[in-house]
This record gives structure tokens, sequence and C-alpha cells, in this order.
């Protein structure tokens, strides 16, 4: 049986890296046999087509909206994936590969087993942000249920420690993302200065670039 492990999201806000995440621990420190697909979808969309019409057993990683308390963990299976996919969007990218599920049935290649393993996010709007620690904890249960799933159809896991191998862009890496990220000072989290003062703004008060304090009163004059 040909296998699809993918975790899709978006890493540059917080939690919603999680099933991207998910797959870098994965490629890292695990070793899979050879019908086993590792695959980091990050906000790929339509562009998944064609891995998931070839996977039979399809299973994936993503921060969901379940409603409920942060960091939990819930899985969905087969006919049900897509509907939580769809409840409440948090990004285009969940748009996105719904769209992947409805291509590849109405192709007539539908994973025949499809798991969904689900995170519930804390924190979203944070850009440049990393995950959240008590989303980070739930990497390795996450995955632990993957691989228990995976068992079921005979597929197992060798677990390994490549963690200094270069298995995705070095960049993405994320101990270097979260070390390199530049400080609040630096990168303000809240407004862009440049707007602020451009010509077509009237700053009238404002304070240093602190998330925490920055309070800016701006009139608007004309247009761009």
């Amino acid at each position: 049986m040909n296998v699809l492990l993918l975790g899709i999201g978006n890493v540059l806000w917080a939690d919603e890296g999680f099933g991207v995440r998910v797959i870098e621990h994965l490629q890292k420190n695990y070793r899979f046999p050879d019908n086993v697909n590792v695959l980091d979808g990050g906000t790929q969309g339509v562009y998944l087509v064609e891995p998931v019409q070839n996977a039979e057993v399809l299973v994936v990683f993503d921060a969901i909206d379940y409603g409920l308390p942060p960091a939990t963990l819930k899985c969905v299976s087969n006919d049900d994936v897509p509907h939580f996919l769809g409840v409440k969007k948090m990004s285009l990218h969940q748009t996105g590969f719904q769209e992947v599920l409805a291509m590849a049935q109405m192709l007539g290649h539908y994973p025949s087993h499809l798991l969904l393993i689900g995170v519930q996010p804390e924190e979203l709007d944070d850009y440049g942000g990393s995950l959240r620690p008590s989303v980070k904890a739930q990497i390795q249960p996450a995955i632990d249920i993957a691989l228990n799933y995976l068992q079921t159809f005979d597929i197992y896991a060798e677990k390994t420690d490549t963690a200094d191998s270069d298995l995705s862009d070095p960049v993405l890496n994320m101990q270097r993302y979260e070390q390199e990220r530049p400080s609040a000072a630096e990168a303000c989290r809240v407004g862009d200065e440049r707007l602020l003062h451009y010509g077509a703004f009237t700053v009238r008060s404002s304070q240093s670039c602190n998330p925490h304090s920055l309070q800016v009163d701006v009139d608007y004059r004309g247009k761009y």
C-alpha cells in the first residue's frame, strides 16, 4: 500500500505551522519503508493532488479549530475529514486542501484510508512566531498516534537520529527559525513604522514599537 504522511500549514503564523513541524520531526527522527512518503505540504493547495491520488493510506497533520481547549489533539477519519477541514477555516491552505480531496475523488483516485490528526491552536496572530510550548509538546503524541495507526497496516517505522542532517531547507529548521527571529524592537509585531510615517498619514503620538504598549493615533489624508 502506498502511504502518504502529509503536514500542511504555514510556519509563519505560530501554531498554524504544526503540521509542517510534525513532518520535520518525522524526517529527522524516523525512517520508513519505501512505500511511505513523508511530505511537507506547506500551503501548496492543488499542487498536492498528485501525491494524494497516489496514496491508498493518507495521514494528515494540521492545526484545526475544533473549538476545544488549546493544544488539544483530535483525530478524525475517512468521510469526516473534509467536513472538519471546512467547519472553521483558519487560513486559505485548508480551503486548498479541501479542493485537493474533492479533485482526487472526482478523478477516481481517492485514498482508501484517511486520518486527520489535528491540534487546537493556542496562538495564530503572531507573524514570524513559532509554535507555542503547549502545541509544540503535542508533536510527539501526534506522531505516536500516526505510528500506531500505520501498524494496523503492518507498516513500521525505524527510530533514528539525523538531527544534524540536511533533510529540509535549513532556513525552515524550527530551532534556527526560533533563534534567528528578530526582537520586537527590531521587527515590529503590531505595525510597520514605514507605513505609519508615510506622507499620507499624520502620526499624532507614538511610542517605541512594543507590542504591549504601542498606541498610535493616525489621521489618513488622501489616497495612494
